[in-house]
């Protein structure tokens, strides 16, 4: 089976730790690349700016609360590009707010998850997520043209 290539929008240093610790020690094989604010994060999914060789992402997790754009910014311009709007978007965020929940799923976002405090319930989401959206569900592949 081919490696879930996975995009990790995150600003937060120890977020991003725990989400690669998390994902390494799982026996998913699985590549992971990571952006740390939503403007970045357009310019590697529409392969602007020395991203023009990277591999898209089978799956985009991604967080409300970032620099440059925000992840609902982020959000509606992946989910208004025909060439991006079919990978899915999970939204892992430590804002529990009614809005930002509403409004992630009023743009199509996959699913919404709030981060957990506690490091250790971190590692716990962030393998669930893992084991769900990588082997469970069928992600989509692009067509060859």
């Amino acid at each position: 089976m081919e490696p879930v290539h996975i995009l990790l929008v995150e600003d937060n240093e120890g977020d991003i730790f725990l989400t690669t610790e998390a994902l390494n020690e799982s026996k998913i094989a699985n590549q992971l690349s990571t952006v740390r604010d939503g403007w970045e994060a357009m310019q590697f999914l529409e392969k602007k700016a020395g991203y023009g060789q990277v591999k898209m992402p089978d799956l985009i997790v991604l967080d409300v609360n970032l620099p440059k754009m925000n992840g609902h910014e982020v959000l509606i311009a992946i989910k208004s590009n025909e060439s991006l709007k079919h990978i899915p978007v999970i939204m892992l965020t430590t804002s529990s707010s009614e809005k930002d929940i509403y409004q992630s799923y009023k743009n199509y976002v996959n699913c919404y998850i709030t981060k957990p405090i506690d490091a250790g319930d971190f590692l716990k989401v962030v393998t669930s997520i893992e084991n769900f959206w990588i082997s469970i569900v069928t992600l989509p592949k692009v067509p060859s043209h």
